[in-house]
């Protein structure tokens, strides 16, 4: 039965924020992705279109999300779902850290608005 205890949580920073890798191919998931994710105050995460979809529940805080060009501020308790194809936007205009859980398939990739192909490892 594989449990990933917090302690085995891999983590990873990137555009300023943290990912705390639970759910992945390395821990035994075949299907399914899930991370926490860590927005501190005043990050503003480049705009990226993902190739799967994810949902975005918050924890903690409020984020302004803009999803295909409409923002929405989103507040603890809401959850966003992001449909493949859709680009996606975080930002913390806030003065904490904002927390998320997100789930996605195993495979999930985000193309920058230059072009960069990010392959995110708590995805994958």
């Amino acid at each position: 039965m594989p449990i990933v205890r917090c302690s085995e949580a891999e983590t990873h920073e990137i555009h300023g924020a943290r990912f705390v890798s639970y759910a992945a191919p390395r821990t035994g998931s075949r299907e399914l992705c899930a991370w926490r994710g860590e927005i501190p105050a005043g990050t503003k995460a480049p705009a990226h279109t993902v190739d799967r979809e994810e949902i975005l529940h918050l924890l903690t805080g409020e984020l302004l999300i803009t999803l295909d060009g409409r923002t929405e501020r989103v507040t603890a308790g809401d959850t966003v779902i992001v449909n493949p194809g859709a680009t996606l936007a975080v930002e913390n205009p806030t003065a904490r850290t904002a927390t998320s859980w997100v789930t996605t398939s195993v495979g999930l990739t985000a193309e920058l608005a230059d072009g960069t192909v990010l392959t995110p490892p708590w995805a994958n």
